[in-house]
């Protein structure tokens, strides 16, 4: 299980979670949740046994390309974390929780727009940082691309999300293979 984990690229503690670790941080005293669910996911009932938070609910699914049948993540989306990363700078936000279904994609992806959202050229530290809170890590190329765009970063975020692919491909080959099965491998390091 991750722990809340401060970075120097945020003014608050960041963790990063599936939904099967959701119940272990009941205690942890959050002040922000972001959950992001498939849009048929049923609302887990975890978070009666959090302490008072804000929650932001999101609903799109874990995919980089328009299937039938799929709710593809977009750029309203992506406009829509910049502005929560506003308001989490405004209210003074303490710990910062940010679930998926699994912990890997969307949340990952979340918790690097967040980070890059207020440190240009610092898209290296971004991955670093992600690496340091969730080594499991595969955040949505989609959203990171749109983001990249977003922000202005010339593709400084991109570049740096394919050599953290690369990274957690050799080091949790399972992910890679799995992210590959799963319609994205195109997003796997090649030879």
């Amino acid at each position: 299980m991750t722990t809340e984990i401060e970075t120097p690229l945020l003014p608050y503690r960041i963790t990063i979670c599936g939904l099967d670790e959701l119940a272990g941080h009941a205690q942890a005293g959050f002040t922000h949740v972001v959950s992001i669910l498939d849009p048929e996911r049923a609302d887990p009932q975890d978070f009666t046994a959090y302490a008072p938070h804000r929650r932001v609910l999101w609903r799109f699914d874990d995919t980089v390309r328009t299937n039938p049948g799929m709710t593809v993540p977009c750029e309203r989306d992506v406009r829509k974390i910049l502005s929560l990363g506003e308001e989490l700078l405004a209210e003074k936000a303490d710990q910062l929780l940010i679930h998926c279904h699994a912990g890997v994609s969307r949340s990952t992806a979340t918790a690097v727009i967040l980070m890059a959202q207020n440190n240009p050229g610092r898209e290296s530290d971004v991955f670093r940082e992600l690496t340091r809170v969730r080594p499991r890590s595969w955040p949505n190329s989609l959203m990171v691309g749109i983001a990249d765009e977003i922000l202005g970063r010339s593709g400084a975020l991109v570049r740096e999300l394919r050599a953290h692919h690369a990274k957690v491909a050799a080091a949790y080959p399972d992910l890679a293979e799995q992210i590959g099965r799963h319609g994205r491998a195109h997003e796997l390091p090649t030879a």
